[in-house]
């Protein structure tokens, strides 16, 4: 090697870095700007009129002129047998211009080449660095250095998981992993959105992470790569990026768009941004979900405005006393006529008031109203929404039961209390039911009119279809299913007392998230990846199927929370069932909680059931299928 006549430096870019890590330890945007910094670090080896880079580690420079060489470059012998030229090479400076025979590119007389007098044969000196493998990179994922390969090969990369053609560097100490050109020189450190054109962003930088290992993956739920939704438990040993701090994580094919068409996959809920794949006026009436809050629902949105005359309350609902239409708030309410309205109080989550709408079972916070006017009769309880007081009499054709027409009934006939199982969505109601007596079909009113389209938050601007029976809504595009339970009877904000500020739905982890997702009502750790609620300003965060507890903390649904709806949310609880046959006290229909013990009949535990208790003091207690067998 040619003499350099300065002296020469040799500088440690790792040892560099790790004292601007020191500098910067309490400053941690500093320290991601510093590793960038020094990650995007290069400049051209002097001989090999290549790159000098971070993953090089090691190079020479010389403080009084602008001169750098690699290590390596530095240390290149000044002769080289047994290559692929039958003469001894010798390394010198030639007088002219020259070709590489190997490479065939043109260099100009100040660049070095190791040349054969004999015949005339020159190779520059990244080709000859390349034969020696000498072209080393010092890489993090590895205790030994890795040695690029001399000839291009097919190969799968031990970094993505890819089968590649290509240069890929590996370890000749310990047989090491074959890692391709393109991983190798990733960045420990990068923005997501410089590499995927703004399709997809985050906060924080991604670090480069070596591993994910399938313990860790089960601490945070076996999460998925935000950018194809697939998960990482078939891949553990491979490279991935990732943000602790907000559980973001992503595959290195993912977020490095190479040779595959990954833009194509914009399919999964949040993941980034999905083009519009339809016309708004060419869907008047579609539905946008999820709804503002609890208040709302399907039957609003279809009949609030809507002034249907083939049908009226009075004909097609019967209810034991008369009814009234109100229109202002209750306490405004001075006619000792209506004194049994003054007690009724809108819904208000706030103060723990519950009103519960008996057709939709949907919370009521304002008027127009139908009210029992018989304020003698303290147990009934019964209130109705006027749009619900709107609803056809019968349904033709209908999608999930198009064979027989279904007929609306203010209480499910033939059923205990007028308790029924929804076919379409499972859940118990106790609200209007449309059924079929001779097929012994029973539908809520809310599932009865169930859209053929929507679009819902987590899957922005694209369609969703209603398939089969109405259980799932699709996107045809993107293979994304939501269930229609979630679609529709999750609301995009909730309330409660214990905090000032409305809880806002979250599809993905929070951003900045310092601790582990537990539930504020059943205070079990939960999997931010699905569905849940929070409030950003005092970092609470609730399962969707806890949120209608928080009225009354005792009545969560333990361990039900994973379908997402609370169990009792189509159930209006009160009301008093007297049978001298079951009890000879009078029994309120409420909700089990912990100190109701066990059932007077079977023994099962009351908590978390539909139940009937004693109004006094005799402990009496009985769940609501035990309460039916009694009563025949």
């Amino acid at each position: 090697m040619s003499e350099h006549k300065h002296p020469l430096d040799l500088i440690d870019l790792w040892l560099e870095q790790l004292h601007h890590e020191e500098e910067c330890e309490e400053d941690e945007e500093a320290e991601d700007a510093s590793l960038i910094a020094k990650q995007q670090f290069h400049c051209l080896c002097f001989l090999c009129e290549e790159e000098i880079k971070w993953f090089h580690r090691y190079y020479y420079t010389c403080q009084q002129c602008d001169y750098s060489i690699h290590k390596f470059c530095a240390k290149l012998p000044p002769r080289l047998e047994d290559t692929c030229h039958a003469h001894t090479l010798y390394f010198l400076q030639p007088s002219d211009d020259w070709r590489c025979t190997i490479c065939h590119k043109r260099h100009n007389s100040n660049y070095f080449s190791y040349h054969c007098s004999q015949c005339n044969f020159n190779v520059d000196v990244n080709c000859a660095t390349k034969f020696l493998q000498k072209n080393i990179v010092h890489h993090p994922s590895h205790k030994h250095p890795l040695a690029c390969l001399t000839k291009h090969i097919i190969c799968e990369c031990d970094a993505c998981g890819k089968k590649h053609a290509g240069t890929f560097y590996h370890c000749n100490i310990c047989e090491g992993p074959f890692v391709h050109n393109d991983c190798v020189f990733l960045p420990e450190k990068l923005q997501i959105q410089h590499y995927t054109n703004n399709y997809f962003s985050h906060t924080h930088h991604l670090t480069l992470a070596y591993s994910f290992s399938r313990a860790d993956q089960e601490s945070k739920f076996f999460p998925r790569c935000r950018v194809c939704s697939k998960g990482f438990y078939k891949t553990s040993n491979l490279w991935i990026y990732k943000c602790e701090k907000c559980r973001y994580y992503t595959h290195l094919d993912c977020i490095t768009p190479r040779n595959e068409p990954f833009m194509s996959i914009l399919g999964y809920p949040g993941t980034g941004r999905t083009i519009k794949n339809y016309v708004d006026l060419e869907h008047p009436d579609l539905v946008h979900l999820p709804f503002p809050n609890t208040s709302y629902s399907i039957l609003k949105h279809l009949f609030f405005k809507k002034n249907i005359s083939t049908t009226t309350f009075e004909i097609n609902i019967s209810h034991q006393h008369p009814l009234i239409l109100e229109d202002v708030e209750c306490t405004d309410v001075t006619s000792p006529t209506l004194s049994r309205i003054k007690s009724i109080s809108y819904h208000d989550p706030m103060k723990s008031i519950q009103l519960l709408c008996n057709g939709c079972l949907r919370p009521i916070m304002s008027g127009p109203i139908y009210v029992c006017a018989n304020y003698e009769d303290e147990d009934c309880n019964f209130v109705l929404h006027k749009w619900c007081s709107r609803l056809p009499c019968e349904l033709k054709d209908h999608f999930a039961h198009p064979q027989h027409t279904l007929v609306l009934h203010s209480k499910s006939p033939n059923k205990f209390f007028g308790v029924f199982r929804c076919d379409i969505c499972g859940l118990s109601c106790n609200g209007f039911v449309y059924c079929c007596e001779k097929c012994k079909y029973y539908i809520d009113v809310n599932c009865a009119f169930l859209p053929k389209e929507i679009t819902h938050a987590s899957h922005p601007n694209h369609l969703l279809s209603r398939v089969g029976n109405g259980l799932d809504f699709v996107c045809h595009i993107c293979n994304f299913y939501i269930n229609s339970n979630r679609a529709l009877l999750i609301p995009e904000t909730t309330s409660h007392k214990c905090d000032k500020h409305p809880m806002k739905l979250s599809y993905f982890p929070i951003e900045n998230h310092k601790s582990e997702y537990f539930c504020e009502i059943c205070e079990k750790e939960f999997d931010p990846e699905f569905t849940f609620y929070h409030c950003d300003k005092c970092m609470q965060s609730v399962h969707t199927a806890c949120a209608p507890s928080i009225l009354r903390y005792e009545t969560h649904t333990g361990d039900c929370y994973s379908r997402y709806v609370y169990r009792f949310v189509n159930v209006k609880f009160g009301g008093t069932y007297n049978n001298n046959k079951v009890h000879p006290h009078p029994l309120s229909f409420v909700q089990g909680i912990a100190r109701d013990g066990e059932c007077n009949r079977c023994g099962s535990r009351l908590q978390y059931e539909m139940i009937f208790k004693c109004r006094l003091n005799c402990k009496f207690a009985v769940d609501i299928f035990c309460c039916e067998l009694l009563s025949k």
